[in-house]
């Protein structure tokens, strides 16, 4: 079990990378392009480590997909071309950090798919977890406190965080197979998807200079982080790997402060001290 709580932090501090520096790289790169490559980029990295891992000998004990696999496949590659086109689209018009620190809707969206539709047993604290989670996300979706007028960047960031919620669960029931399957499968079938409604909607390609850091984000922030992710989940189940996964909007908005220093409101830390509680509580739940 130690392991796996591990792997979550591990995969939760990788993927924290993703909003700081995807907001540098969109700079240079449209969102669904941006989107398409940074899976490609994971689907890459991670069939290269399959090469290297297949010479060694390891992994011969992993279980590959079988058809019975297929519904939850398709339903994981179809909801991770939509939601990182989302979460780009939602960067280019909100801030990094606000950005980063709403991705904890994730586990509201995850919470409940995998209480309603998957029957997994959810502790008491987090319904009002939830509720907390889901106040800071509002908070933060405000762009003027005065007129509670809602910021159409921080909703598409949520819309984000929906797909990515039941793509978990979807997740889930494939962690019993490969990891790195999954991974170079998500990776590719995302990745293509995604650059094909690019092209098709008009975008251009990247320079080859901002291609590359895209694709090296995308194998780190995407694909190290699922890999360790599956495997967390594969002790922990979709909510509880959600649960501790939720360090990595934390790190995210830290690294935002870092890189872009931008000072927030105080609306910002009003929602980011009901986020820790929320946090917090999903946390002391899972230990029960």
């Amino acid at each position: 079990m130690n392991k796996a709580i591990f792997y979550a932090i591990l995969a939760a501090a990788l993927y924290a990378l993703n909003a700081p520096v995807s907001k540098l790289l969109l700079q240079n790169a449209p969102p669904t392009m941006m989107a398409g490559f940074l899976y490609l980029g994971a689907g890459v990295g991670m069939a290269l480590m399959g090469l290297a891992r297949s010479k060694t000998g390891h992994g011969k004990k992993e279980v590959h997909l079988t058809k019975k696999d297929l519904p939850y496949t398709v339903g994981m590659v179809v909801l991770d071309i939509a939601a990182p086109i989302f979460l780009m689209i939602g960067l280019k018009r909100t801030n990094a950090a606000n950005a980063s620190l709403l991705n904890n809707f994730e586990i509201v969206a995850t919470f409940l798919i995998a209480l309603l539709i998957f029957k997994e047993k959810i502790g008491k604290r987090l319904w009002l977890a939830i509720g907390l989670i889901t106040l800071s996300s509002i908070l933060l979706s405000v762009e003027d406190a005065g007129s509670f007028q809602f910021s159409i960047g921080s909703l598409f960031v949520l819309l984000a965080c929906v797909c990515w919620g039941m793509e978990n669960n979807c997740t889930r029931n494939l962690s019993h197979s490969d990891p790195l399957e999954i991974v170079v499968i998500k990776g590719f079938g995302s990745g293509i998807g995604s650059v094909l409604i690019g092209l098709a909607v008009g975008e251009a390609l990247p320079i080859w200079s901002d291609l590359l850091k895209i694709l090296l984000l995308g194998f780190v922030a995407y694909g190290l982080s699922i890999y360790f992710y599956v495997y967390a989940q594969r002790d922990l189940g979709a909510a509880k790997t959600s649960a501790y996964y939720a360090v990595a909007p934390f790190i995210g908005v830290l690294l935002s402060l870092v890189i872009f220093r931008e000072m927030p409101g105080l609306l910002f830390f009003v929602a980011l001290l009901i986020m820790l509680v929320g946090t917090w509580l999903v946390n002391q739940d899972q230990k029960e």
